[in-house]
């Protein structure tokens, strides 16, 4: 390897089948009001059936199904009124053949019932007896014991972020606790004489504040991670060898930012190769060609391009669904999407996969340009456009699928 030039260079498709390091984040239990959005490190179980018992879906009144066959406005069925349910308790009174008993939804159906009957489709037209307008079929208007979850029936998947809805099953079921993957910690390296902390008030000639850093610590925590910052290296030779020798042991995964193109300032492919081995030097996207990927002892290591804009590109393309799949989630979460209408051309190359940010007005998607440099293009989009690797470019009004920040 000469340093000078990309080598074993991928498509990002290849990247995202191939680069696939085996290490996963430990497991630790967390309570219930902690696990919005974590992973389980396994499928958690029903340890009783649920609702638990047959329950009523609708106000009404609890019957023999049998008893309405036939009912209609103009000939309805009459039943006996034999009682009434409470919510919270345990009927005191049975259904038995030619009566009913007055229901709240989600109150508990009294033996002998197989249904419920809606009350818009009741009367009481006298004391002590119900007219039913309409007929209702053996478990209509209720569920049964176990028609939510069954016993021993997973509650949650392994490996699928929990969500809202997931983390009401599980407190149905009286789950307080989940064995969850701890979040990622993701030590962030940032490379360049030229670089200094964003405290810095002035500038010196030839010195920009480490924007990407923060940047790509806002992308690590929304994907779930723990960012880790791990300061400014300078280019000074052997430098960035011991800092990756530091951070390492602690970390789930170290970005690199900047460092890893091929000028002869660039330290990153050097002190990677020296620490562990290089999967590939360079991607076929646009921006971000100078993109390093590698396996240092079992911990994933990306290296960015320099560029703000590039950095933040390949980190969501890339960085993201590796950040996944360390806590235990081989499939990330999409991100929302909306299709519009392309306002002007774009050119691409065959065999690279551009990115393309734009802003959505209207139903119509405009491309924004702007060197990779200007974190402001980012700032203005609303999303971005993928042009597919086999594609030459999209042509102006066809519809295109939005990719959009959250």
């Amino acid at each position: 390897m000469s340093g000078r030039e990309f080598f074993t260079a991928r498509t990002v498709a290849e990247a995202l089948a191939g680069f696939r390091p085996a290490h996963r984040t430990p497991v630790e239990d967390v309570p219930l009001d902690a696990a919005l959005h974590r992973v389980p490190a396994s499928e958690v179980v029903a340890p009783s059936l649920l609702p638990g018992f047959p329950r009523s879906t609708v106000d009404g009144y609890a019957v023999r199904a049998a008893d309405t066959y036939g009912a209609s406005e103009g000939l309805p069925s009459y039943l006996d009124l034999l009682g009434a349910v409470t919510m919270g308790a345990a009927p005191t009174v049975a259904v038995r053949a030619g009566g009913c008993v007055a229901m709240p939804t989600g109150g508990v159906l009294p033996d002998g019932a197989d249904a419920v009957v809606m009350v818009e489709y009741t009367a009481e037209t006298m004391p002590g007896t119900v007219e039913i307008t309409r007929p209702v079929a053996p478990g209509g208007g209720m569920v049964r014991a176990d028609e939510d979850v069954a016993a021993g029936a997973a509650l949650v998947p392994a490996g699928r972020p929990l969500r809202a809805p997931d983390l009401g099953l599980l407190a149905a079921a009286g789950v307080t606790t989940v064995a969850v993957h701890a979040r990622p910690r993701v030590a962030i390296v940032s490379t360049g004489d030229e670089v200094v902390p964003p405290d810095t008030v002035e500038l010196r000639p030839g010195q920009v504040r480490d924007a990407t850093a923060s940047a790509l610590a806002g992308l690590v925590a929304d994907a779930g991670g723990e960012p880790v910052f791990a300061g400014i290296v300078s280019d000074e030779p052997g430098a960035l060898k011991n800092r990756l020798s530091e951070v390492l042991p602690d970390a789930d995964l170290v970005v690199v930012s900047a460092g890893s193109s091929v000028g002869a300032r660039d330290e990153t492919a050097g002190a990677v190769a020296a620490i562990g081995d290089v999967w590939c030097h360079g991607l076929a996207i646009k921006p971000g060609k100078p993109t390093l990927l590698a396996d240092c002892g079992g911990i994933p290591l990306v290296g960015l391009p320099g560029n703000p804009l590039s950095a933040l590109v390949v980190f969501g393309q890339l960085g993201v669904p590796l950040l996944w799949r360390l806590a235990g989630c081989e499939s990330p979460p999409p991100p929302p999407t909306t299709r519009a209408r392309l306002s002007r051309n774009l050119a691409s190359a065959t065999g690279r996969l551009d990115i393309v940010q734009v802003t959505v007005r209207d139903g119509v998607a405009e491309p924004l340009f702007g060197p990779s440099a200007l974190l402001s293009v980012l700032v203005r989009a609303d999303g971005y456009v993928v042009i597919p690797e086999p594609a030459t470019g999209l042509d102006a009004g066809m519809e295109v699928e939005v990719v959009l920040y959250r």
